[in-house]
């Protein structure tokens, strides 16, 4: 089974609701395209940013090591160690870039594959959502409406004990 983070989308213009079609899904665990093909696999996954950033450090690191007269088989092994960073990470890469357009994480999925992992949040999603627009079309008495006074003995307690000591 592998587990999936689920990421919202912002809300556009005129929205109430995300629209479910661009919620992401991200599987944790290597991403063997992404060792194999890292750049590529940055591109397919639109992680832009990502990829200039990868191909601008590979150049680096080339022009230092050749600079610094090491063997091409060191050099192959250098890449090949970065690349099987790229399939290490790779999740994380995405969840940084879906966190730069503005996607919000908000659940985390355990499925056999993407389909299963979307049904089964979306079920829940959908659930969660009836139940919160019934609760609000509930109506409300205004003695519910109006504020309430604090009451100085309580506060917000965390821990064994809940409720804390009158003040000496």
């Amino acid at each position: 089974m592998a587990v999936f983070t689920v990421h919202q989308p912002p809300l556009r213009k005129g929205e109430n609701a995300p629209d479910p079609t661009r919620f992401s899904f991200v599987r944790d665990g290597f991403y063997v395209w992404g060792f194999l093909l890292s750049v590529l696999w940055m591109l397919r996954y639109r992680l832009w940013l990502v990829a200039v950033l990868f191909v601008a450090l590979a150049a680096v690191i080339e022009v230092g090591l050749r600079y610094a007269g090491i063997g091409s088989g060191w050099r192959a092994l250098i890449f090949a160690t970065l690349s099987f960073l790229v399939g290490l990470e790779g999740a994380t890469l995405r969840r940084w870039t879906l966190a730069m357009k503005g996607y919000t994480p908000v659940s985390v999925v355990i499925a056999d594959n993407r389909e299963e992992a979307e049904q089964r949040f979306f079920l829940n999603w959908t659930a969660t959502r009836k139940a919160k627009l019934a609760a609000s079309s509930i109506p409300s008495t205004a003695a519910e409406l109006a504020p309430r006074p604090r009451n100085p003995m309580s506060s917000d307690v965390i821990g064994s004990f809940p409720q804390p000591e009158p003040p000496r």
